[in-house]
């Protein structure tokens, strides 16, 4: 087995305690530079403390590293942190809004409420021609655009195969709609090159159309 490919060394803690060896530096140097105690790092390195988004970007920047690297290496995917034993992070809405909370960059509560408002929006442009024409035209170009990246994605194929079922009932194409819309037209509420957060408010957009399907009994 190679050591790229042993576990160990995919490790959050394996991968900062080998840079900081390689650019000769303690862990007292680097809480000096990033602006944290050396503790916390300690407890990071040691799998003792699991980091946060705002801890990776300083250790990025001051161990100049890509940012993508050290999310990988602490089990954080496109969703989050990793949680093999229990549900996806996706999964839930209060997860998403906890890794928004976990930013420091923007309410959860008001971003929410702030996208409820956009969705509001989108579900009367749905039933205009000219909206039903862009969800059915201009969804897969979006879709490529992105690359297909997104857990959230194949929520969107099927909420877009749903919508062009011509026997889904009118008001629930218009709630699916909604949600499509919110993608194809990129409200950007949370900007998209605020990696890795930036595909959240799509996400939140698409568990706020399913919630709102389940409560109608029509998901």
């Amino acid at each position: 087995m190679d050591a790229q490919d042993r576990p160990e060394e995919r490790r959050i803690g394996f991968l900062i305690k080998q840079l900081l060896d390689e650019q000769s530096l303690s862990m007292r140097r680097l809480g000096h530079l990033c602006g944290m105690d050396a503790a916390t790092i300690s407890r990071i390195v040691n799998g003792k403390q699991q980091p946060k988004l705002y801890h990776l970007r300083q250790f990025a920047e001051h161990l100049r590293v890509p940012l993508d690297s050290l999310l990988e290496a602490a089990g954080y995917g496109a969703a989050g942190p990793k949680n093999d034993g229990g549900p996806k992070v996706l999964d839930s809405l209060d997860a998403i809004r906890g890794m928004l909370d976990e930013t420091q960059l923007f309410d959860p509560e008001a971003t929410t409420a702030r996208i409820e408002q956009e969705l509001r929006k989108y579900e009367q442009y749905a039933q205009t021609e000219e909206g039903h024409r862009m969800i059915c035209f201009d969804f897969d170009a979006k879709v490529s655009q992105v690359n297909g990246i997104g857990p959230f994605i194949e929520h969107l194929k099927e909420m877009h195969v749903r919508y062009c079922d011509e026997k889904t009932p009118g008001h629930v194409r218009a709630v699916l709609g909604s949600g499509l819309l919110y993608f194809i037209l990129s409200a950007d509420i949370i900007p998209d090159y605020l990696f890795p957060i930036g595909y959240l408010d799509d996400a939140i957009a698409v568990h706020l159309v399913l919630d709102r399907l389940n409560e109608k009994g029509s998901a």
